[in-house]
């Protein structure tokens, strides 16, 4: 994966000069719309051989809200102009500089909280070897992970479930989505490809779909 080492850092370096106009206006965007906390979000997520790093996004979510890191369609901790940014995926551009500095790749699963991580067991482990990303197989299938879980707590709450949004929400994230992004990120390992990961980002940035390992995603 050296050609991916270098392609990453390269790329890096150019998107942040070129977009830096981008990234000025939304900070200023954040900064108006958005008062009284940071513009740009930082989180310990764990990193390759799982080892923690800072990452970096634009703060999308109010600065008082619950801890949960499961997040619905319509969350009323995410602002207006957070959800604009989380739709566009301009909250990532920041992403940009973990790139640079080598803590995250392009490509590669998205970085988890240590919580998650360190469920993994046996072989799932295997993903930590990779570089995490700022797309993957995994965040293309579940691009509108958010409308998803929404629509899954909508059908249990009609019929019945009247547990709170979040514990529905985690629920099936933790149980289903969770669990098949590992399977979908081991592939990836497994079966590693720069053509596929050219292909990967330039289906992020249109926004459209891929074959991948028997797959749309």
């Amino acid at each position: 994966m050296i050609l991916k080492y270098f392609f990453d850092r390269l790329m890096a370096l150019i998107g942040l000069l070129v977009l830096w106009p981008v990234l000025f206006v939304v900070a200023i965007l954040i900064r108006i719309k958005m008062p009284g906390g940071p513009v740009i979000f930082k989180q310990k997520r764990v990193g390759k051989d799982g080892k923690l790093f800072t990452c970096h996004k634009f703060r999308t979510m109010t600065v008082k809200h619950s801890g949960s890191t499961v997040s619905v369609a319509g969350d009323n901790r995410i602002t207006p102009l957070g959800a604009k940014l989380r739709h566009y995926k301009l909250d990532e551009l920041p992403g940009l500089w973990d790139v640079l500095v080598g803590n995250m790749s392009f490509v590669g699963p998205r970085p988890d909280v240590p919580g998650y991580a360190d469920q993994l067991k046996g072989s799932d482990r295997e993903v930590l070897k990779l570089r995490p990303g700022i797309t993957g197989p995994a965040t293309l299938k579940y691009r509108l992970e958010d409308e998803m879980i929404s629509y899954y707590v909508a059908n249990q709450q009609k019929s019945g479930d009247n547990r709170p949004v979040q514990v529905i929400a985690e629920e099936y994230n933790d149980n289903v989505i969770y669990p098949d992004k590992v399977r979908i990120n081991l592939y990836y390992l497994y079966h590693y490809s720069f053509i596929k990961d050219i292909k990967m980002i330039i289906c992020t940035v249109l926004g459209c779909n891929m074959k991948y390992y028997n797959e749309i995603i």
